[in-house]
């Protein structure tokens, strides 16, 4: 039987891990920010021991040479921590020297992907684009999207042909009772607050084609909304859905 091992990049706290690991034999969490790092290890202490979890506390890029690299945390909100540098004179971040590996190097240490979350504030294309150069192509995969680029990534070198879109805004409310296909069967789970939420065939409506997918992103605006992509499931829905558009006009 097929090892499932699912790459959580841009862990943060660690709130969707507890569902990957119901989901996957192996899970990897890759976290820059050592303080959260830290926080995952301490509060997953038993599975990191039972070897279903690993710790990656380091800067995810593209690079093919391991350093140093600057990191900038948010002073307010660790969730926008990010490594591309912020505007000049933005005040809202520390800037700090942290480790760095290559996407791709951690993938050749844990194994095959069945499913890859990425969530790295801006940097997701390029780790995409770095991921599909060298031929990994994981039968589920998803990124937020504040632009389209993800999309077109995921269409081009990614040759993905199903679709779903997951808002983050609505997750802990949408998902707080949801059933998942767990590895021991169908269960309830309560997505938390700030997770990522459902992946594949958990996530609610049907998987989209890429044409319908594009239609639907016209009336989307993207942000905090996470694209997921298949390359196992098959699309089913025949039409795009068409959101109530409401226009008012003042004279």
């Amino acid at each position: 039987m097929v090892e499932k091992i699912i790459y959580d990049i841009g862990s943060n706290n660690g709130d969707d891990i507890p569902y990957y690991l119901l989901k996957a034999d192996k899970v990897v969490a890759v976290e820059a920010n050592p303080d959260l790092a830290r926080g995952i290890e301490q509060r997953f202490a038993k599975e990191i021991l039972s070897g279903c979890l690993f710790v990656e506390n380091c800067v995810i890029t593209v690079d093919s040479s391991a350093k140093a690299v600057p990191f900038y945390i948010h002073k307010t909100n660790h969730v926008q921590s990010q490594f591309l540098a912020p505007p000049p004179g933005s005040d809202l971040f520390q800037e700090v020297l942290l480790p760095s590996k290559n996407i791709i190097e951690i993938i050749e240490r844990h194994g095959k992907p069945y499913y890859i979350k990425i969530d790295i504030e801006g940097y997701d294309q390029y780790v995409l684009k770095h991921l599909f150069l060298h031929s990994i192509r994981p039968p589920y995969i998803s990124a937020e999207s504040h632009s389209i680029d993800i999309f077109c990534w995921l269409v081009s070198l990614g040759e993905y042909s199903a679709f779903k879109l997951v808002d983050g805004h609505s997750i802990s409310t949408k998902y707080a009772d949801h059933s998942i296909d767990s590895l021991g069967g169908k269960i309830k789970y309560a997505f938390p607050y700030h997770s990522a939420g459902p992946f594949g065939n958990d996530i609610g409506g049907r998987w989209m084609t890429r044409d319908i997918f594009f239609s639907l992103l016209a009336y989307a605006k993207l942000g905090w909304k996470d694209i997921h992509a298949s390359n196992v499931d098959a699309p089913d829905q025949q039409y795009a859905p068409q959101p109530v558009v409401s226009i008012s006009i003042n004279f």
